[in-house]
């Protein structure tokens, strides 16, 4: 497998390619996996396939991005994991999403702490933050998991509230 990014005992976290865009779909034109992510609405096939090339700008830019998330003992795509900048923040950010029947059984959280080191150790990133929905639970479960601190509850724009994480490499509890 090309462009591997990191490797677990369950997962391969690699570069997206175009090939990924049936994969990138099933997530993110699914509406239960997309209420949490941005407006909480499911993208269409064509935006999907923007976002890969949108993926691949950023590995130009900044050497990193998204990566697909590969079961090893299928080699299926099962979700996408990645360090980005949204909206050219400067801060860095860890962003997840998995196919629905794989939520629940650890692989967030295996591939959120993967990432976080990768992120680390490859580009010498010392803070990365999450941003998610104060109510999504289970993500706030996959990040304490992976090491995450919550930082604060920030308020937006459109008067919403979103729950910060910070991870530092050696100063977060990893578990």
């Amino acid at each position: 497998m090309s462009h591997i990014i990191f490797e677990t005992s369950r997962l391969i976290g690699r570069k997206l390619t175009p090939d990924d865009t049936d994969a990138l779909y099933s997530v993110y034109g699914d509406a239960e996996a997309m209420r949490w992510v941005d407006d909480g609405q499911p993208l269409p096939r064509e935006e999907c396939a923007r976002w890969i090339d949108v993926t691949h700008n950023n590995y130009a830019k900044r050497g990193y991005g998204m990566s697909a998330l590969v079961l090893r003992e299928t080699d299926m795509v099962i979700g996408f994991c990645g360090i980005v900048h949204p909206g050219g923040q400067p801060q860095a950010e860890i962003k997840y999403a998995l196919s629905r029947p794989f939520w629940g059984r650890g692989f967030a959280t295996e591939a959120v702490r993967a990432m976080l080191v990768y992120g680390a150790q490859t580009f010498h990133l010392t803070s990365i933050i999450a941003t998610i929905a104060p109510e999504n639970i289970a993500s706030h479960r996959v990040l304490t998991k992976s090491g995450m601190l919550f930082t604060e509850n920030r308020r937006n724009e459109d008067d919403t509230t979103t729950s910060v994480f910070t991870w530092q490499p050696g100063t977060a509890n990893e578990q």
